[in-house]
């Protein structure tokens, strides 16, 4: 059950992730590579998920939200890192269509503060790096992720983050 829970923090967080994709893969110039290609495709995305949905799932600032507990109970990690896989593919210009929820449904009830926002950038970045992703494609990547704040971010809307 605590492994379950587990799961349910790194979801709400993760669909963060996708959610705000589409931009990333309108990026640049018509002649550079979608940023799916540069990421390397399908496989490596979702082996960069899998490892962050794993680390979320550790993090003690997102364990300590009482709902992030509740949610990791009714979503199991492997329909997670699915669901994940395919924002990010899609976002990125990939083939894939993610069909789950908004990220404003998604994260309604979760009460995702500004630390905890912070707190899984972090260990997104942190992946990103243990699977040498470079840094341009970093960028674009946090960039999407950024985009998804004003939607997950308890006040993030009413503060002007977006």
């Amino acid at each position: 059950m605590t492994h379950v829970r587990q799961m349910t923090a790194a979801l709400v967080l993760a669909l963060a992730l996708a959610a705000a994709m589409p931009a990333a893969a309108t990026q640049g110039t018509a002649a550079a590579k979608p940023l799916y290609d540069r990421l390397g495709g399908l496989y490596a995305i979702a082996s960069v998920v899998d490892a962050f949905i794993e680390r979320l799932l550790v993090n003690d600032v997102l364990n300590a939200n009482p709902a992030i507990r509740a949610a990791r109970e009714r979503v199991p990690k492997a329909g997670l890192k699915v669901h994940l896989t395919t924002q990010v593919c899609q976002a990125t210009g990939g083939p894939c269509r993610y069909v789950g929820r908004s990220m404003k449904e998604s994260h309604a009830r979760l009460n995702i503060t500004e630390k905890e926002w912070t707190a899984m950038v972090a260990d997104f970045r942190e992946t990103l790096d243990d699977f040498k992703v470079p840094a341009a494609e970093q960028e674009e990547l946090v960039k999407i992720v950024e985009g998804t704040r004003g939607d997950i971010v308890v006040g993030a809307k009413a503060m002007g983050q977006r």
